[in-house]
Parts: C-alpha cells; structure tokens; sequence
C-alpha cells in the first residue's frame, strides 16, 4: 500500500493544530463557544494556506457531538464521534464539497439547492462546500442569492476561492469573510521541522528554509516539495540535495558577486555566471535571490539592529553591508528586479544575467573614471544601448556610443573647468530620454507632457528646466520619480525643476500634432474623392461629420 502524501496525512484535524490563520481560529472559536454563528462565511487566499481544511474542521466543529454522542457544537471537536471521523475520512453525507470549476452552471446551482431544502440525514447540520467559487456564472451566482441570504437553519454555507474580485458584490455582502494570510518562512520551517521529527527524516535547516522559500506561502507546496526532497535525497534531506533539486543558487555565488560588484571586477562576474551555468542553476531565481540579498543589506546599512543573529548568512550580509555604498546597494536591487523580465527577451538566460550584472557595474554611481561615463547623448532612444560595455582588464566600463558623438562630454573638460555647463534645449535629445525610461502611469504621462527649457550639466549632476502644461501630473511624487529614472538612465544625478505653461515640443504635443495633421489628410481625401463626390451627387449620400478616422 503507497504512503500518504505528507499535505494529506498531516492536514489539521482541528483548530489547535492549525498554523498561520490565528486570526480565522481566533474569531470561528469565539462564534462556536458563544453560538452565535453567521449562515454563510467565506475564505479567501492563496493556494494552499487552509482554505479547505479550515472548512472541514468547522463542519466537525458544528456537528461535533462528542465521545459519549451527547456533545453540542464546539470550538475542539473530539474527533472520535461518528460526524468527526466521516469528515476527516470524505464520507460524511451532510457535508458536501462541491468544485465551482467543473460544476458551474445555473443547473447545477439549481441542484444544490434543492437538496438544501431536506433536512440533514443524521447531523446537526447540513454544510454545504463551494470550492473556487469565483468560477460560477453570473446566472449561478444569481440562483444562489436568495438561498444564500435565508437559507434554512439546518443549512450551513462555506464558500472558499483563490480570486474574490470575481465574486459578485451582492454575493460577498451575504457572507462574512476571511482573508488566509500566505504562510511565512519561519512558520512553515517550524512546522516542517515537527513533520520530519515525527517521520523520523534526518534533516538540515537550511534545507527546510530553501524549501520554505520555494512554497512561497502555500503549506501546501511546501510539504508537497518536502515529499520530493525525501524521495530525491534517498536519505537525510540535505541543504545541497534540495538546491540541485530545485536549481536554486548557493548564497556563496551570491556574494562572489557582490563582492565583485564593491571592487569593479567585471572578470570575476563572468566567471561566475559560467559557473552558474555549468551548474544549469536558474538564472531568474538567481536575479531573485540576489534582489532579496540586497533588500537585506540595505536594511543592514540604515537599520543595523534589523539583522538577526540566528540567520545564517548575518555575518556575510554586515560584511557586505560595511564595504558597498549605499546608492549602490538600491541600484543593484533596482536593476536586479527589472531585468528578470528582460531574461526571456535575452538569447539566453545566462546571456541576460550576465548583462544585468554588468550593468550594474557599468551604471555604478559615481565608479570608474569621469571620461569614461556616458555623456549627455548616451540616453538617445537611437537603438545604441546607453553605454555599450567593453570588458577590459578585469573592468566593465561604458564607451562613447554612436549617439554621443558630436556633443561635449563632461570627461572632456580640463580638470581646472568644473564650473556648470549651459546646453541649448535644442542639444540635447530630451523626447528620447523620456521615451526610454522604464516609468508607466502618471509619472509616464509626466514625462511625455515635459518640454525641456534648459539643461546645466555639471559632470555628476546636472539640473533640467522643464514646461508642463497640466500642472495637476507635476505633484512632488512624480516629479521626483521622474528625475530618480532619468538619473538612473544617464548615470548621474538630476534634479528636475518645473514650470507651467504652454508646450509646443513635448512628446504628447508633438504626437497630437501629428495626429490632427493625419486626421486632416485623411479629411482632405474623403472630400476631394471623385467616388464620393458621386455618391453625394446622386444618391444623395453625406459623410457623417467625425466618422473619418486615418489610416494607421
């Protein structure tokens, strides 16, 4: 006979053994012992977080009758009476779990809710299950309402679903709800460390915590991958067995790279990424695992007592927290979290990681020699990337691209000339800048409705006037969001000054430009076309004034 899964053979029986929902055990408790129970509830989370156990547990908690059969509904059902055991076994006629995905229809609502109506055949009461109830149709949803709200008293309803934005309003008004919290890493390593013990699995902790890393959330996943751990270990569960199981990166490859980040070695980056390869680790786990990585150290660095001793890696991450520059822990983070969905545009992924760890060495603020760093043209949308790398001894620096050439450079000044430098708005390509910059929503809005005034460079820095015609897009948020993404664009610091007015030369008016000048033409050709002209003349047809669109 095969052994049961772990997620089936350790589910909670009851409340007491339920981990992470405190909140929904705390409040079905108080409701059970007072007895004041509401007819409807509904459970809402993430995958694997108890939404179905937590019902089975309140169906035995409200036909619970006891060891001597003589109980009333209770917080702790006994699990021995007869309604306890056929809940836990899936055989208890009274209660009935129903999947909303392959039974969905108004016919099969209407079913449900005929058999509502007969009284429970030997419970206390009869509970009705709807798992992923966001799936019904609309005219389901609709046949359910009046039951729903006045069901009969022996009728108890709990709805569970992974989407309640899909749930009618007139149908969450009905139910009390209860929002599962995904489960956190500590208390899923806890509880796996219970698990193994009992099973008798030897173990590693660091095992238990990658794995609780990878269930983001689901206890559910969680003891599903522990299932693989055993089976693929064949034997202790062990911190190296469950990364090559899972691909996930060792922490040691993650600060080789940090360490090679603090001291410019473009060399050493390469290499590691080739390591990583021959490993077929995962790259997009790697960028982020990286990303957390530095979420951690740039906490270290302003809030040192945030670090905890019982981590593993806390030594490593004060170490690195001591050598990298602030800016530059937030921009790696930055460019760590943004390139992974640029890894499916890449050849490979490992082409993708390496270019992001690049990158990150290329756009280090304030690194590497001043006339080496991009110059004002470097941010053109002219399909030359910012900065093109060049590895060269051991170093990752930008070289003059194409859409540089022909404007001065802040390097190309004598050491004696450091004062600001005046550019003529009409020198510098300000459209494409805003084009390329990875913002969306109000702050993109902002950027396309700028027309640059005047532009000061100042070789780390620089400062731009810009004419905003809608003042209500320039709130101090966006503006500085805006300056934030240009200074990440341009490598340097910009400081963003803006005014209102007029704009004749911004991307949103040079495009409506562009478009009344389309809608013109395409007007022009109607009128001036002899067919047309044929149709109005004899049979009378007109052109429907704004139904002319242009061509696209």
């Amino acid at each position: 006979m095969s052994a049961l899964a772990l997620a089936r053979k350790w589910r909670p029986k009851d409340f007491s053994t339920l981990v992470g929902q405190d909140h929904v055990v705390k409040a079905l408790s108080h409701a059970l012992d007072q007895q004041r129970l509401h007819h409807a509830w509904l459970f809402t989370g993430t995958r694997g977080v108890g939404k179905t156990t937590i019902s089975r547990i309140l169906a035995k908690a409200l036909n619970c009758t006891g060891v001597d059969g003589q109980g009333s509904m209770t917080s702790q059902p006994c699990g021995q009476c007869q309604a306890c055991l056929e809940i836990d076994a899936g055989r208890f006629v009274d209660y009935i779990e129903m999947d909303a995905a392959s039974n969905r229809g108004v016919e099969d609502m209407a079913q449900l809710l005929e058999k509502a109506m007969y009284a429970p055949s030997s419970a206390r009461f009869k509970v009705y299950m709807i798992d992923e109830v966001h799936m019904l149709t609309g005219h389901a949803f609709n046949a359910m309402l009046k039951t729903l709200e006045e069901p009969p008293e022996h009728v108890k309803f709990i709805l569970a679903t992974t989407d309640p934005q899909k749930i009618p309003v007139t149908v969450l008004s009905r139910c009390l709800q209860f929002n599962l919290k995904q489960m956190p890493v500590p208390a899923i390593v806890e509880h796996l460390e219970k698990i193994l013990k009992a099973e008798q699995v030897t173990y590693e902790l660091p095992a238990l915590r990658i794995l609780a890393k990878g269930a983001q959330g689901s206890m559910r996943d969680a003891l599903s991958l522990t299932d693989q751990a055993i089976a693929y270990a064949a034997g202790p569960v062990t911190e190296s067995a469950v990364r090559n199981m899972l691909g996930t990166l060792d922490e040691s490859f993650l600060f080789k790279i940090l360490d090679a980040l603090a001291i410019g070695d473009g060399a050493t980056l390469l290499t590691v990424t080739q390591e990583m390869g021959q490993r077929s680790l995962s790259f997009s786990l790697a960028l982020a695992d990286l990303a957390s990585l530095l979420q951690k150290i740039a906490t270290a660095q302003l809030v040192p007592s945030a670090v905890l001793d019982e981590w593993p890696e806390a030594n490593e991450i004060r170490r690195i927290a001591a050598i990298l520059k602030k800016e530059d822990a937030q921009l790696y983070y930055q460019i760590a979290i943004t390139s992974r969905a640029d890894l499916s545009l890449a050849p490979d992924e490992e082409t993708g990681f390496s270019i992001a760890l690049l990158r990150m060495l290329t756009f280090k603020p304030g690194g590497g020699d001043q006339s080496q760093r991009p110059s004002l043209g470097a941010g053109k949308h002219s399909g030359s990337t910012p900065g093109a790398i060049q590895a060269k001894q051991g170093q990752a620096v930008p070289q003059e691209s194409a859409a540089t050439k022909g404007v001065q450079q802040p390097a190309q000044r004598s050491s004696q000339n450091q004062n600001q430098v005046s550019v003529a708005s009409q020198d510098v390509d300000w459209q494409s800048w805003m084009r390329a910059l990875p913002v969306r929503g109000l702050v993109q809005q902002l950027a396309f409705q700028t027309e640059l005034q005047s532009w000061q460079d100042q070789g780390a820095s620089a400062k731009a006037l810009v004419k905003v015609a809608m003042p209500q897009l320039a709130s101090t948020e966006n503006v500085n969001r805006l300056q934030d993404a240009l200074g990440i664009h341009l490598n340097k610091t910009v400081k963003i000054q803006v005014e209102t007015g007029k704009v004749s030369q911004s991307i949103a008016a040079v495009e409506a430009k562009i478009k009344q000048e389309k809608q013109e033409d395409a007007e022009q050709t109607i009128q001036s076309d002899d067919f047309v002209k044929t149709l109005e003349a004899e049979l009378g047809a007109k052109v429907i004034p704004g139904s002319i669109r242009p061509l696209q």
